[in-house]
């Protein structure tokens, strides 16, 4: 696995009543600001919860919750925007996607500029971060090249650890499923204390659902419409430390009705000044990195063309307005959201289900990355190139290999395959390379496909 590996100029710490996170330097608003960023300069008015969201981001980044294996800790991801923090992780297996957002009521400060970068979170921070206790403001300071919090304990040394190249694709992929998100449950924080204590270890891989009975919530084997999918309730343990902080549980995913597959959904533990949530892979054996839910963006040139207009006219609201971008841009609004999406592939934005909207992102990868990074769309674009995509009016043969596939056109869009790959996902991991072939074939010239 390719990964990024990224230096701090000194090690992250606590101490002297502040808490230095050191950072890799990053992209930032300003070209010039690029190496030596500088996202908020002030204090966090909440001491103890800020501290156990961040334990708990931290906590994903070092957990392998499918073949557990030993901690290894990977850097979370900060975005300052004009009102807020961002900070993000996926666990080592990529199957769970942790996010912290440190809203207005919690930051007395100044954004002298916005950006992304990585974070150092080392062991003997995390140590120290556990020790943090009581109602008093935390000295904030992001930037420049760290993030500085200050508190009343120790100091501890530097790490240095890689960014895998995976989590790429899987922030692409999360900011697409999320996107098909409704809010679904929602129960007080006593409820949801009984609720996550209830939770199995951490390498539980039973998958659940979870039905609203009453004020409180029912677990049950079988999915029924308004459920929420639960795949391995284990992997919300992380989330119990910020039981005592919190105001509300709420619990987001799209609709489902009996006979449904497992499907990913998002746990989110809500404060008065912040809020965390958890996003969960449709199985705890499922990264998203393999969901494949981008491809067809990916495969439409459509998209990219209008996601160039698109990143130009992006800011660094905390939100990203469709509305206002596609009066902008003078474009429909589903193409500004396929762009959105051609986007996101690049980590160029995200989605917040809380807000149901993007936020805007910059990670540090190309926006040709994600493409390289998925097979099946380097397999249907050979294929194409082949010629090996032959289309009629409801159907499409493509030649692969020493076989030939057969993918039913409905409505102008690939739909089936006869490919093993459908036979044994029935879509539900996204389109073959077949399909994809098709979908660009038929976005294409098609008096230049053999017959």
């Amino acid at each position: 696995m390719s990964s990024a590996t990224y230096s701090y100029l000194r090690p992250s710490g606590l101490a002297d009543g502040g808490l230095s996170l050191q950072t890799s330097g990053g992209v930032a608003q300003r070209a010039a600001a690029a190496a030596r960023p500088r996202f908020f300069s002030g204090f966090v008015t909440t001491a103890e919860p800020v501290a156990a969201g961040l334990l708990a981001v931290a906590e994903v980044a070092r957990t392998r919750y499918y073949q557990p294996l030993s901690p290894r800790s990977l850097d979370p991801v900060v975005t300052g925007s004009r009102d807020r923090l961002r900070f993000e992780s996926f666990s080592g297996c990529c199957g769970v996607y942790a996010r912290m957002d440190v809203l207005p009521a919690a930051l007395d400060g100044e954004t002298p500029d916005h950006g992304t970068t990585n974070v150092d979170v080392n062991a003997p921070l995390r140590t120290a971060l556990a020790r943090v206790a009581g109602s008093s403001a935390l000295r904030l300071d992001v930037g420049p090249d760290d993030l500085t919090v200050t508190t009343m304990h120790g100091s501890v040394v530097e790490k240095k650890v890689p960014l895998p190249t995976r989590w790429l694709r899987g922030f692409a992929e999360v900011q697409v499923i999320a996107s098909r998100f409704d809010p679904r449950i929602e129960v007080s924080a006593a409820e949801a204390a009984a609720f996550l204590r209830r939770a199995a270890s951490p390498t539980d891989r039973t998958v659940l659902w979870v039905v609203p009975s009453g004020r409180s919530l029912r677990l049950t084997s079988r999915p029924v419409a308004g459920a929420v999918c639960l795949p391995g309730q284990g992997r919300l343990a992380v989330l119990r430390p910020l039981l005592r902080f919190a105001t509300t549980l709420r619990a987001y995913g799209p609709p489902v009705g009996p006979g449904s597959a497992p499907v990913a959904s998002t746990w989110e533990i809500e404060t008065p000044s912040l809020r965390v949530s958890l996003t969960l892979s449709p199985e705890p054996s499922r990264g998203f990195s393999g969901e494949g839910a981008v491809l067809t963006a990916l495969a439409t040139d459509e998209a990219i063309a209008d996601a160039d207009l698109i990143s130009a006219l992006l800011s660094w609201d905390p939100t990203v307005d469709v509305d206002a971008l596609a009066s902008a841009a003078a474009l429909p609004a589903d193409r500004v959201r396929a762009a959105l999406t051609q986007l996101g592939t690049a980590g160029r934005v995200g989605f917040d289900v809380a807000d149901a909207a993007y936020f805007h992102r910059v990670l540090p990868y190309d926006a040709a990355a994600a493409a390289k990074l998925n097979p099946r769309l380097i397999g249907a674009r050979q294929l194409v190139a082949d010629g090996a995509v032959a289309v009629t009016d409801n159907t499409a043969r493509v030649r692969s290999g020493e076989e030939t596939y057969d993918v039913a056109v409905v409505d102008g869009a690939p739909a089936t395959c006869t490919c093993p790959w459908w036979a044994r996902y029935r879509g539900g991991r996204g389109p073959c390379k077949h399909a994809l072939a098709v979908g660009m074939v038929l976005t294409g010239d098609r008096e230049a496909v053999p017959a």
